[in-house]
């Protein structure tokens, strides 16, 4: 196996290193989202019940204070993972760039091997016609 080959495998193996670690940020990400629309929701079922039954109305300002205080923190945090995906989205990019440029590299190394195979078979065919183009001239007395 050539060193190229071997090259290939192993950044392949980081590409798909950065796809993973990419993946698991986005759906961190995606998780988030669903955590802030969670506490959006819950709140405004609170609002509904405090708005509807009066004695809970005194217990939601500190449930939507604690609401409030989750969904920033929340917010912050998506925030950050969202800085991250960007980040891993760039590296995962030249990753993959990585290994075009190899495969690339190994595709015209193959192509090269490739033609100097033809020229050696074609070179050998020639030869072949004419030692027994000259052994039929020989043969023929010529």
């Amino acid at each position: 196996m050539s060193s190229l080959k071997t090259i290939i495998r192993l950044h392949k193996w980081r590409l798909d290193e950065k796809r993973r670690a990419l993946a698991e940020l986005q759906n961190l990400a995606d998780r988030l989202k669903a955590e802030i629309e969670k506490v959006k929701a819950e709140m405004a079922a609170e609002q509904a019940t405090a708005r509807a039954n009066f004695d809970v109305a005194f217990s939601y300002a500190g449930f939507a204070q604690a609401a409030l205080e989750r969904g920033r923190k929340l917010a912050e945090s998506l925030v950050q993972v969202e800085a991250q995906v960007a980040v891993a989205t760039d590296e995962m990019a030249q990753a993959f760039q990585e290994v075009k440029r190899y495969e690339l590299a190994e595709e015209e190394r193959q192509k090269r091997e490739n033609e100097k195979r033809r020229q050696k078979d074609n070179l050998l065919l020639d030869e072949t016609a004419l030692v027994g183009f000259l052994r039929r001239k020989e043969e023929n007395g010529g």
